[in-house]
């Protein structure tokens, strides 16, 4: 049976409390992140159903339902769980079912499902708890599925907003540095830590690791939206988000044209077994 991991050691609490003030920054403005996200690879969203028992999915930290509206196109029952109530209405407002609650301390009230699915959500979790209380709700050849986008603009629109943000806002806990590390890092180092968990936890088959490479354009005034949205500004005053986003728009103008952005979406996924 899965376990559930002890209390963190004070450091490791420290460390999470800072986290979570991230995660739950991102409804300060719930209508500009669920335009500016992009939306999941149609054939991953595609996949994890295909590969599930049935269709209730339950979606941790759902955001604004993104990627549960994705999930309902593709014929599933969706139940979000978001620890940000403003980000749990606007999902709400979507037709998405919503409770609010981190995942660690949601209370299944006995209810299972076919999939448990987290979109750029499952680093705000821990990965040992997270998987174990999944472990818990999911039934028989439910699957556990955690996806994640990662970015690679142009190299010139990199250096001009990393530039900008070491100016502006040089005490950010992100890393500013333009080009470093490299998606396929950043991918590996969600990947990674998701499976550990998952063997951590037990329960699960060997996890799988599935990626998809895409582009996306962007006009500079839907990238500077997307950069509104990220965790690198969510949190700070409106006055300094306007300057920040005022001097990244003023670099971008010298550019010209639309922004070409190689994206990289990874998943790890793996089913329970023996039950």
């Amino acid at each position: 049976m899965p376990t559930i991991r002890p209390e963190p050691t004070p450091a490791a609490r420290l460390e999470s409390h800072r986290y979570r003030q991230v995660a739950e920054s991102f409804g300060v403005d719930p209508g500009r992140y669920d335009r500016a996200r992009p939306r999941y690879p149609e054939p991953l969203i595609e996949r994890i159903v295909a590969a599930s028992p049935g269709a209730d999915v339950l979606d941790v930290g759902c955001g604004t339902g993104i990627a549960a509206r994705q999930f309902q196109a593709a014929g599933g029952r969706v139940l979000g769980v978001e620890p940000d109530a403003r980000m749990a209405d606007f999902a709400r407002q979507t037709g998405v079912e919503v409770e609010v609650a981190t995942f660690e301390a949601w209370d299944s009230a006995g209810r299972t499902f076919d999939a448990v699915a987290a979109g750029q959500a499952w680093h705000w979790v821990d990965p040992v708890a997270g998987a174990a209380k999944a472990a818990q709700v999911l039934r028989p050849g439910g699957r556990l599925a955690a996806f994640w986008h990662v970015f690679e603009p142009p190299r010139d629109v990199a250096e001009a907003v990393a530039a900008v943000y070491r100016r502006l806002v040089p005490d950010s806990p992100f890393n500013l540095q333009a080009g470093t590390p490299q998606r396929e890092q950043i991918a590996a180092g969600f990947t990674a830590k998701a499976a550990d968990g998952m063997r951590e936890a037990g329960g699960f088959g060997d996890p799988e690791r599935w990626r998809y490479e895409w582009e996306r354009s962007y006009t500079p005034d839907e990238w500077l939206d997307q950069l509104a949205s990220s965790g690198a500004l969510t949190q700070l005053p409106p006055d300094k988000l306007a300057e920040v986003l005022e001097a990244v728009g003023a670099a971008l103008d010298t550019m010209g044209g639309s922004i070409t952005v190689n994206l990289l979406t990874v998943a790890i996924s793996a089913a329970i077994q023996g039950r």
